[in-house]
């Protein structure tokens, strides 16, 4: 019935009925299950007026009932708007009123917000994970499968506006399937491949694009409760429920690698170790090998807009090129331009542009912005990469976070890896700030490794070894933890705004 989300939950459904497609906590759904409870999800949509093409927006916390919300919207043909629960009700008010979405489903913790967020909108009905979601769900007629326009959009997902207010992504059915299809038979996932763990938030697309590659081959994912990310307990997740495939940020590889209770353990049953969001130093890939010495090692590059990889460095090139970030996934087509659209030659710096069937079609309701991201027939993806003689990419930073000290142009990925490999660094994040002489000078942002951070003269002396001295940074300031937004990226622009209102008493 079609390349879609629900046509594959369908089959799956009819030809192994009891094969477990979702595990949360102590709850196993079937194939047949969850098949069944989406279509009389869509159903219940449907008889409150919801149609083909209308957005439906999800605000809940990872759960059972956000897989099957995304696949009874792809069954239903409706657009599914994927919420950050995080944001305030202002800023959910905004893509409630962006998107049109005309139903909302939510769960008793969120109720509240999604009721205040929902206010002055198009939101004719919330539908409420609980007792009176499964009374909707046993009251409705289930919705027969029907065919969906592949081309017609599957999500909406707003960016994380680090660079001004969210814009709604549009992900296609027929960009899913293309995306997951590519990504398995690039990274050669084999049929020992089939538990996927999902800590990621669903609304972020690493998250949602996890739900559609395991449903896809009829594996099951086990999907982890939000929350505070705990090392401990994911470290007891992959071991009780014998995770093949894994996907963290940095960050949290790092919190499991130097977790203690990760000692002894040898988990047979996990085949892939994945990061994404941005490349990890040559230590913490040292360290997860430590960790992992069975296990497979590959990162995943792009962004949203994207779904999620444009980029693949595959386990064969790991540990060699461990600050690169890979190179093109199957079907993707890039480029590195300058800012008159010219190709840069291998080494320089460029803007890293792309084309091709897995890249989305455009911002909802936002014309002037779609044709400025497109401008020149490439989505314009505001990292500036390099590539090195052997074809891999590398992020030197992005346009909006280059620094220019003295009219020279300082990127602080570089900086960032050169520091990284401090010994008393644990994670690092570089920003500009205002200097009288230079213009800008570039700042280091240091979470210590083992709570002793080092001095500013100790890294300084082991910047100026490896950078040029315009690369080097001016200032040192010590914090406890790096803000990061939903999709595990660090966020410069609060960065930057702390460090210009820091003290002379917090600098190191």
């Amino acid at each position: 019935m079609g390349t879609h989300l629900a046509a594959y939950v369908a089959r799956h459904a009819r030809t192994d009925p009891g094969r477990v497609a979702v595990t949360f906590g102590d709850t196993d759904r079937t194939y047949a299950e969850l098949d069944a409870r989406a279509a009389r999800l869509a159903g219940a949509l449907t008889e409150r007026g919801v149609t083909v093409g209308d957005r439906v927006a999800v605000l809940l916390a990872n759960r059972a009932e956000y897989v099957e919300a995304i696949v009874a919207l792809s069954r239903l043909g409706a657009i599914a708007v994927l919420l950050n629960f995080r944001l305030t009700a202002p800023e959910i008010r905004h893509q409630l009123s962006d998107s049109g979405a005309s139903a909302l489903l939510t769960d008793a913790g969120l109720d509240a917000l999604a009721g205040t967020a929902a206010e002055s909108t198009s939101v004719r009905f919330r539908l409420v994970a609980g007792p009176a979601y499964e009374q909707a769900l046993a009251e409705a007629k289930p919705l027969p499968e029907r065919r969906i326009d592949p081309a017609a959009p599957m999500l909406i997902l707003y960016t994380s506006g680090t660079t001004g207010r969210p814009k709604g992504a549009v992900l296609t059915h027929e960009g899913f399937h293309l995306w997951a299809t590519l990504r398995i038979a690039h990274m050669g996932y084999g049929r020992d491949c089939r538990t996927t763990l999902c800590a990621v938030p669903i609304f972020h697309v690493a998250g949602s694009a996890s739900v559609f590659h395991t449903l896809l081959v009829g594996g099951r994912l086990v999907v982890h409760p939000s929350g505070a990310f705990d090392a401990g307990e994911i470290i007891d997740v992959l071991d009780r429920q014998r995770v093949n495939l894994s996907f963290f940020v940095p960050a949290q590889w790092q919190a499991i690698v130097r977790h203690p209770s990760i000692a002894g353990r040898d988990f047979p049953h996990l085949k892939w170790a994945n990061w994404g969001a941005a490349p990890a130093s040559a230590a913490l890939v040292r360290e997860i090998r430590a960790a992992f010495p069975a296990v497979a090692l590959t990162s995943a590059f792009g962004m949203t807009e994207t779904y999620a990889t444009a980029m693949v460095l595959q386990p064969e090139h790991v540990e060699d090129k461990p600050a690169s970030i890979g190179r093109p996934l199957l079907g993707v087509e890039v480029r590195v331009v300058d800012a008159q659209m010219r190709d840069v030659p291998p080494g320089e710096v460029g803007e890293i542009v792309y084309r091709g069937p897995t890249v989305t079609t455009g911002y909802w309701n936002a014309p002037e912005q779609t044709a400025e991201a497109f401008r020149g027939g490439w989505f314009h993806s505001g990292d500036l990469v390099r590539v090195d003689e052997d074809g891999f990419y590398y992020v030197v930073d992005r346009i909006k976070d280059m620094i220019i000290s003295g009219g020279e142009n300082v990127y602080c990925a570089e900086v960032e890896n050169v520091l990284a490999a401090h010994p008393k660094v644990g994670s690092v994040a570089v920003v500009g700030a205002p200097d009288e002489r230079w213009g800008e000078v570039p700042v280091a942002v240091v979470v210590p490794r083992d709570g002793e951070p080092p001095t500013a003269e100790e890294l300084r002396s082991h910047g100026c070894a490896r950078l040029a001295s315009y690369k080097v940074p001016r200032r040192l300031v010590v914090v406890d933890a790096l803000p990061m937004n939903s999709g595990g990226k660090v966020r410069k622009e609060v960065l930057r705004d702390f460090v210009r209102d820091t003290t002379a008493g917090s600098q190191r």
